[in-house]
């Protein structure tokens, strides 16, 4: 990609109605545009990163045998009249309108449409178990449309939902997708913390959500610095400073930011919208049900909120838009710039042809000092320069985002020093 063909421009200042550090860097550095409160619009780099973390989640989820469907936003009243949610708990927050006579909410989770599928289909336990997965954007009437993508009323979100004959295999796959999960984080470069925390409306008991530690955080939990336990702050009964107990160590409070949640439904579900399956002996028997939930768009957010300095995002290299950055620097003389220009063209096909993914700035009309300061803000993992000093040693300058050390490579040997 040339960025001088990349419609979008940074800024210098963030919005000052944007507090949080992923909002302020994300609208700064062209990844996302501002449309109302909660409400963004994904550009051109955002929807890199997006696309990336997805890819990331369904490799993962498809592993413990997950299956993709896309499931539609619009939820009739009727199903939701079903489990008398509607009205209360969850329903509350749902955008509702009406249309010949008929009400319809836009969904803000899936539980009621997936549980109707499901009975219209799933009869025998010969058909059990049974994983769906969707990737898709949720609607929730948020009271609190802060902290750029880590709380909006639009937001994209994977939701799986699995279907058991017993507690027993229910409970096998819980630890599936619990491994899974961290699998799917680490690979996005954060370190979740599993963590006890509150039903939220879905279900009565308690549930468990993956926090990642983070300045600024909207939640907060209290957690075993060896991550023996966790609970989030709302229903911890022991404070900081108390012993963990299971390895007595000495807990810890921290701001935290909640990427993902696993649900026990049991039979909440299948109970209120007679769910049944027939087993082995012939018994008509409810479903066992479990839901999944991770935040596609607020794990993008909590990326920024981790891995960034005073001068920009620091992507990590699995979710990055762009493997590398390449940047010219002009040197005011005709014959040099002219070499200059004919070096990089050519390693920026060589680049792409050794298959990395590379941002091009070859705009003429910026000064170094700028195209230094965009390159640290869009947050690409490597930089590479070629200018007059780098072509007089027949090299590039190669510098890592998350480090301060600045290597000169052989032109050559570059692609064998990058590893492309």
């Amino acid at each position: 990609m040339r960025q001088s063909q990349l419609f979008t421009k940074t800024l210098k200042e963030a919005p000052r109605d944007e507090k949080s550090v992923n909002a302020q860097l994300l609208l700064r550095a062209g990844f996302i545009y501002k449309e109302m409160a909660g409400v963004y619009t994904y550009l051109f780099l955002g929807l890199r990163v997006l696309r990336k973390i997805e890819n990331i989640i369904r490799e993962e989820i498809e592993k413990i045998g997950g299956k993709e469907i896309l499931m539609t936003v619009f939820q009739p009243k009727k199903l939701w009249e079903e489990t008398d949610r509607w009205s209360k708990e969850v329903g509350e927050i749902m955008y509702k309108y009406k249309e010949d006579r008929k009400e319809i909410g836009l969904g803000p989770t899936h539980e009621e449409m997936i549980t109707d599928i499901i009975r219209n289909y799933i009869k025998s336990y010969n058909e059990l178990p049974l994983y769906l997965y969707q990737i898709q954007t949720k609607f929730r009437k948020e009271p609190r449309a802060r902290s750029g993508l880590l709380r909006g009323r639009e937001f994209d979100m994977k939701d799986l939902y699995s279907f058991h004959e017993s507690e027993d295999d229910f409970k096998n796959y819980y630890e599936k997708v619990k491994k899974s999960y961290f699998k799917i984080l680490k690979r996005c470069g954060l370190n979740p913390i599993f963590t006890e925390a509150s039903g939220q409306g879905f279900v009565s008991g308690f549930t468990h959500e993956f926090q990642v530690l983070a300045e600024g955080g909207e939640d907060a939990i209290v957690y075993c610095p060896e991550h023996h336990f966790a609970q989030n702050r709302e229903i911890a009964k022991l404070k900081s400073g108390d012993k963990c107990p299971i390895c007595k160590k000495g807990l810890k409070e921290s701001e935290s930011i909640e990427v993902g949640n696993i649900f026990p439904l049991g039979k909440k579900y299948s109970e209120a919208m007679k769910t049944y399956f027939i087993d082995k002996a012939g018994s008509r028997k409810l479903i066992v049900m479990g839901c999944y939930g991770l935040g596609i768009s607020r794990i993008m957010g909590t990326i920024v909120e981790v891995h960034h300095d005073k001068n920009g995002i620091i992507w990590p290299s699995s979710v990055a838009p762009f493997d590398v950055h390449l940047l010219v620097l002009g040197s005011g003389k005709k014959l040099i710039e002219e070499k200059i220009r004919k070096t990089a063209e050519k390693l920026y096909y060589d680049l792409q042809k050794a298959g990395a993914e590379v941002l091009y700035d070859d705009r003429i009309d910026k000064t170094p000092g700028e195209k230094f300061a965009d390159c640290d803000l869009i947050g690409v993992p490597i930089r590479i320069v070629i200018s007059e000093r780098t072509l007089e040693k027949e090299c590039v300058e190669v510098k890592k985002r998350s480090e301060k050390k600045v290597q000169l490579v052989k032109i050559k040997q570059l692609l064998r020093f990058l590893n492309f």
